[in-house]
């Protein structure tokens, strides 16, 4: 996909999570729609997956650790075909398939359960341990959250990917400076990010998270980086693209009614309408 293709699928991914949490009344839109141009990019772009087979033994591996921003994810799932775009509103509902939280056992395309914060790095470095040991050439890809690298877990576990020289695991840290209470530097300041990991021997890089440009030259500088694993600090904007939700912590985990899912609908048409001219 060329930049611009990127950019219009992200806007229908982040018309997929807006209309999915509305419809569930319940849901984390803020994280989701800050982390749309990550996702977009990874399951369009970077990652070698294949909706018809999503089990390939050969396919690379995501683990959702912020696993709270599952709307996203579904709706970058159910676009890239993994399953209709419109189970979307079925989301949280009693008897669906698509939970709140990311499930392995039902839902195509999703390598880990995850959800309860600060795991899921973990089992994407023991998923990358693994393709070490036998010497498969997947790659592995974990997106947390900035507020979850508050949990003691996520720092053994890089420990432990950089004395394994994981050059196929990519972290990627989305850096939208708000947790469910506020901002990270209110809460518990994981400042700075960057030199953390480094300290624990990553190779970093800081990027503008809602920038395909740079979003592109990060994960191609990650391919060729060797002997360690690699950190993207991706700043990003929480509530991306809704303009009542954008840099709101009260959107980390609340659904819009219906006029406000109308509102966030329309600031979503006219970005897509302006990519259009382009």
């Amino acid at each position: 996909m060329n930049k611009l293709e990127l950019m219009k699928t992200a806007n229908e991914i982040r018309k997929g999570i807006v209309t999915a949490v509305h419809s569930a009344k319940s849901g984390h839109p803020g994280g989701s729609l800050s982390a749309a141009d990550i996702y977009t990019y990874l399951f369009f772009e970077e990652m070698n997956i294949d909706p018809a087979d999503p089990k390939k033994a050969d396919r690379d591996r995501f683990v959702l650790s912020k696993g709270h921003t599952a709307p996203g994810y579904y709706s970058t799932l159910a676009h890239r075909g993994f399953f209709p775009v419109e189970d979307l509103t079925t989301l949280r509902k009693v008897g669906a398939y698509l939970q709140g939280h990311p499930d392995m056992k039902h839902i195509p395309g999703v390598d880990m359960s995850s959800g309860s914060l600060g795991q899921g790095i973990s089992a994407a470095v023991g998923m990358a341990v693994s393709a070490k040991i036998f010497g498969d050439d997947y790659r592995v890809y974990t997106l947390l959250g900035d507020g979850e690298i508050q949990e003691g877990q996520v720092w053994e576990a890089s420990m432990l990917a950089a004395h394994r020289k994981l050059d196929n695991l990519v972290v990627i840290v989305d850096n939208n400076n708000l947790q469910i209470d506020g901002p990270i530097t209110e809460v518990n300041s994981p400042y700075p990010i960057d030199k953390k990991f480094e300290s624990f021997n990553f190779h970093v890089i800081n990027i503008n998270g809602n920038d395909f440009d740079e979003i592109d030259a990060a994960f191609k500088e990650a391919r060729e980086t060797k002997g360690q694993p690699t950190a993207i600090i991706a700043k990003t904007i929480k509530g991306k693209d809704v303009s009542f939700m954008e840099n709101q912590a009260s959107w980390h985990g609340a659904a819009p009614n219906d006029e406000q899912y109308a509102v966030a609908m329309a600031d979503l048409e006219k970005v897509g309408e302006a990519l259009c001219q382009m």
